[in-house]
């Protein structure tokens, strides 16, 4: 950079003196324009605005928002279809940015949040991947309440916005995903359960106005977004070609639920195309189905850079206008970008958009800010005013991430008598690995800045005494150091081998080709076992299943443990577990495959169903015919646990008028739409058994095998349950089973289908076969 002549003593004067006044604030700690929110409506500094229709709260949201679109010029509503959205002064409407995040906490990756010393951190809870594991759906929506809470709290004192991009609820389709971590797995009911109770916790406003939002949050990728690089191929450029049975079995029902059942404020368009269209084109996914059928309350918002990704990419339009014209078209309302700001107005002018369209954009924007109280005035003086820096990080929140953490952690195998270890019978301790002492691993990606970190090092040592060896240098473990780790973990009463993967293996923008252990891990792991005198416990710190199988048939590993990237407490509830201060309760939320499955199956493929006739196994556990290292649902407790079926229908009857064809045609299934769905269900009770010593909570899932037609599902889960049961107890579980909507299959043209003839229910070892007819 060339320096100005004859203006360098003065520069640097001002320089000096810029940055002594900048460690005088932050020393003081204050910053300035970081102690007050962003609003619209701000009365108290301009009274005239209170003559201004959109700024009376007393009006309907509707009436509102259709008095300020009236009063804006075209360029002033284009500058409210993208996230840095403009200001307009006259209207005493500010700026705003609308891109947050807050997968699993508030996080700082969007331009929306910041932290300072004012609020150094918030509570990271694990990533996604390992809270689905707890499959308890009111964690879902405890974790949605603090992480809503402290982003409010942040608003507050001008640090945060109040629309978050989460969560991302796309299938866990393929184990190379790097993104599949963010996700709640690969099960459409989980992930639509997730979804809508996340979002619950997020949205949902004390106070009893249940059009009101706490925060909006963000269902994300719409639709079929799960290639992000692999093998050259990378999701700006996929198409993902995907059948309508597949799409309306697998891959929608989760945004369905988002929609419909947590009402979310928002869903993301991603950036892949679907059967030659980009999503963030495509009037019938955007207009068609989210607005339409579905009926979103709230605001269509584009991957980031989606719309110049079609444009420049994808070459879908040939020029940026048509672009534009087609987005918004479709249903789009919001830019994340600029590509919107830069051609929509010559849309418009070019006769390619109407201007009528854009004013339908940004009322559904100005809406979701409106349900928000952004147009309220002072959001102090309104409710969740009184939230501040003190309500971050609390010592109960904190204890929520070391709670989930601890529920999601999957024990997948335990030789007898091997785990818990006894905290008084071990008096030495090898820990290996080089996830041992990690800190920011354990939080995963669309992460924040934590409040604390416990490393697994730490939380152990915290028990008993602890020897350390990292055996790599990094995960990639391209080398090892063999006799350093051999020669603790043969000292040692015990040794815990913590491997796995971080951002490096496994991330956005970033698939795996391998799904083994990286590098030399696995000799690592193998030699130290050999080596070891006492038990040897293999914990796996990933988002991905890996191909273990080499240590689930060692003998001289005894226990092994996924424990996801299990947040900020992530040490500490490992050792929770491994000490038995806790009882795992965590259950896959996706099938482990084996290498061969990598090697054999292109990532592209996005075909759910096998084919055998191309030596195509399938995906998931709903479809896949393979060996799988372990199965979706696995994991196991230090307590053993019974089922007894109490009560179960043998035989269902769904009533049809005499007319219907069915009557004198041999039907197979009836079509889900027709009027005899109505309050068509059954109730199932369980009598589940604690016959351990020990205290635990347990999942039971309630599984469906459909009759064999329209290519159905091995099988799928209707329903699960969490229970707490104290040693040698017992209690009773019911599951409300709809019929049309849990035993219902989709059939090859994308039409839901009640299939006729023996289903199978299942609870664990249990079995009950029920004859659906008519």
């Amino acid at each position: 950079m060339a320096t100005p002549r004859n203006g360098a003593p003065k520069v640097s004067v001002l320089l000096c003196f810029s940055i002594f006044f900048i460690f005088v604030l932050l020393s003081s700690g204050r910053v300035f324009g970081q102690s007050s929110p962003v609003f619209a409506c701000d009365v108290g500094s301009n009274p005239a605005l209170a003559s201004l229709g959109f700024c009376n709260s007393s009006l309907g949201i509707d009436s509102r928002v259709a008095d300020l679109v009236k009063r804006l010029t075209l360029q002033e509503k284009i500058g409210f279809l993208v996230n840095s959205a403009g200001s307009v002064s006259r209207l005493g409407i500010p700026k705003y940015e609308w891109w947050s995040e807050a997968l699993h906490g508030v996080s700082n990756v969007g331009p929306g949040t910041r932290f300072t010393n004012l609020v150094p951190g918030a509570t990271s809870f694990p990533q996604v991947i390992l809270t689905a594991a707890s499959f308890n759906a009111s964690l879902f929506e405890a974790i949605g309440r603090v992480v809503s809470t402290e982003a409010r709290a942040m608003y507050n004192v001008g640090l945060a916005g109040l629309t978050y991009w989460s969560p991302n609820i796309n299938i866990f389709r393929d184990p190379r995903w790097g993104r599949g971590q963010e996700t709640p797995g690969e099960d459409p009911l989980l992930s639509s359960k997730y979804a809508s109770s996340y979002v619950r916790g997020l949205q949902q406003r004390d106070g009893g106005d249940p059009n009101g939002l706490k925060v909006a949050a963000c269902c994300k990728h719409y639709t079929a977004y799960d290639v992000d690089n692999w093998k050259g191929t990378d999701r700006y450029h996929f198409n993902a070609v995907v059948t309508k049975q597949d799409m309306d079995d697998t891959f929608q029902p989760p945004f369905k639920s988002c929609v419909i059942d947590g009402n979310v404020a928002s869903v993301m368009c991603s950036y892949n195309q679907v059967n030659g269209k980009p999503t963030c084109a495509d009037p019938d996914l955007l207009a068609g189905v989210i607005r339409g059928e579905w009926k979103l309350n709230g605001y269509i918002v584009s991957d980031c850079d989606s719309v110049d990704v079609f444009f420049n990419s994808q070459h879908y339009t040939k020029t940026p206008e048509e672009a534009a014209a087609k987005a918004i078209s479709a249903g789009l309302d919001l830019n994340c970008g600029s590509f919107l700001s830069k051609h929509t107005e010559a849309a418009v002018k070019g006769g390619l958009l109407a201007e009528a369209a854009i004013d339908k954009a940004i009322t559904n924007n100005f809406g979701t800010l409106m349900r928000l109280g952004f147009f309220d005035g002072d959001p102090r003086k309104q409710l969740y005013g009184k939230l501040g820096p003190k309500d971050v990080c609390t010592p109960e929140n904190q204890e929520l991430a070391r709670e989930a953490a601890r529920q999601g952690i999957v024990l997948l195998k335990n030789s007898p008598a091997c785990l818990p270890l006894s905290p008084t019978a071990i008096k030495s301790l090898a820990v290996i690995g080089p996830n041992a002492n990690v800190t920011k691993t354990m939080i995963g990606n669309y992460e924040g800045i934590p409040c604390k970190y416990t490393t697994p090092l730490q939380g152990l040592t915290a028990s008993v005494a602890t020897t350390y060896q990292p055996g790599c240098t990094n995960v990639a473990c391209s080398t090892v150091q063999l006799d350093a780790a051999k020669k603790i973990a043969a000292l040692a009463d015990a040794t815990v081998l913590i491997m796995g993967a971080d951002q490096s293996i496994e991330a956005e923008s970033r698939d795996r080709i391998d799904i083994t252990l990286p590098g030399q891990q696995a000799l690592l792991v193998t030699e130290v076992a050999k080596a070891s005198k006492g038990p040897v416990i293999l914990v796996i710190m990933s988002g991905g299943g890996m191909d273990i199988s080499f240590a689930k048939s060692d003998d001289k590993i005894t226990s092994i443990l996924w424990v996801g990237y299990p947040g900020e407490a992530g040490g500490a509830a490992i050792a929770d577990v491994i000490f038995g201060y806790f009882n795992p309760s965590g259950r896959l939320p996706m099938t482990w495959y084996p290498q061969s499955f990598a090697d054999k199956v292109p990532m592209t493929n996005m075909n759910m169903r096998p084919d055998p006739s191309k030596g195509y196994p399938g995906r998931t556990y709903r479809f896949y015919t393979g060996e799988a290292v372990y199965a979706f649902g696995d994991g196991l407790s230090y307590s053993s646990f019974t089922h007894h079926l109490v009560q179960a229908p043998k035989t269902l009857f769904i009533p049809l008028e005499e007319s219907h064809i069915c009557h004198s045609t041999r039907c197979k299934s009836l079509h889900v739409g027709d009027q005899h769905c109505q309050n068509l269900g059954f109730d199932i009770h369980l009598r589940v058994k604690n016959k351990g010593a020990m205290s635990g909570s347990h999942t039971i899932f309630l599984f469906s095998t459909p009759p064999s037609m329209h290519s159905s599902p091995q099988k799928h889960l209707l329903g699960f349950e969490k229970v707490f049961l104290t040693a040698q107890t017992e209690a009773q579980v019911r599951f409300k089973v709809d019929v049309c909507k849990d035993l219902s299959v989709v059939d090859e043209l994308g039409n839901r289908k009640v299939a006729l003839g023996q289903h199978v229910l299942h609870v664990g070892s249990l079995k009950s076969s029920l004859n659906v007819r008519i």
